[in-house]
C-alpha cells in the first residue's frame, strides 16, 4: 500500500509519478537520440512492473501506468532539443526528488531510488547490442545511476530486492 505517496502534496506526487517518464528520456536521449525501442520498452517496463514487479511497488506503477503515454508525450513536446541541454534540463527535474524522497521514511526512500535507478538501466538496455551486449552507451552509463540523486540505502538487515 502506497499510503506514503497518497500523504504528499499533490504537487510532490506528481513529481514522484513524472520521474518514470523523465528517466526515460534522460536516458533514451543521453547519447543524442531519443529511439523509439527506448520509449515502447519504457512502456513495457511500467505495465510490466505494475503487475509482476516488486510486489510492494505494483501500485506505484499501476499509477504511474493509468497516462503514462500521455506524460511521455507532454514531456517529448517540452524538452530541448539539444542533447547537452535536454540531459541538464532532465537531470535537474530528477534532482528535485531529492527533498521528496528524503521526506519518506527510509524504507520507502530506499524503495523509490532503487526503482529509478533500475528503471534507468532497463531503458538504457532496451536499443542496440547483441543480446544484450553493447546496448548501453558511455552516455546512458554515466547517467543510469542517476548520479543527480541522493542514494538512500537501508540498512544492512533491512535490504531487500526492489
Amino acid at each position: 500500500m502506497l499510503n506514503f505517496l497518497y500523504q504528499l502534496p499533490e504537487e510532490e506526487k506528481q513529481e514522484l509519478l513524472d520521474a518514470i517518464p523523465v528517466i526515460t528520456l534522460l536516458i533514451a536521449g543521453a547519447d543524442g537520440v531519443i529511439d523509439d525501442d527506448e520509449l515502447e520498452q519504457s512502456k513495457k517496463i511500467t505495465k510490466i512492473r505494475g503487475f509482476s514487479g516488486h510486489e510492494s511497488l505494483q501500485e506505484f506503477y499501476d499509477k504511474v501506468g493509468e497516462d503514462y503515454a500521455a506524460r511521455l508525450d507532454r514531456w517529448l513536446k517540452v524538452i530541448p532539443k539539444d542533447t547537452a541541454e535536454r540531459t541538464e534540463h532532465l537531470s535537474s527535474r530528477i534532482a528535485q526528488l531529492n527533498p521528496i524522497l528524503a521526506k519518506l521514511d527510509i524504507e520507502w526512500g530506499a524503495k523509490m531510488y532503487n526503482t529509478y535507478t533500475s528503471f534507468a538501466k532497463h531503458v538504457a538496455k532496451a536499443s542496440g547490442g547483441f543480446w544484450g551486449f553493447g546496448s548501453i552507451s558511455k552516455a546512458e552509463e554515466d547517467l543510469i545511476g542517476l548520479p543527480m540523486l541522493t542514494p538512500i540505502e537501508l540498512p544492512e538487515e533491512e535490504e531487500g530486492e526492489v
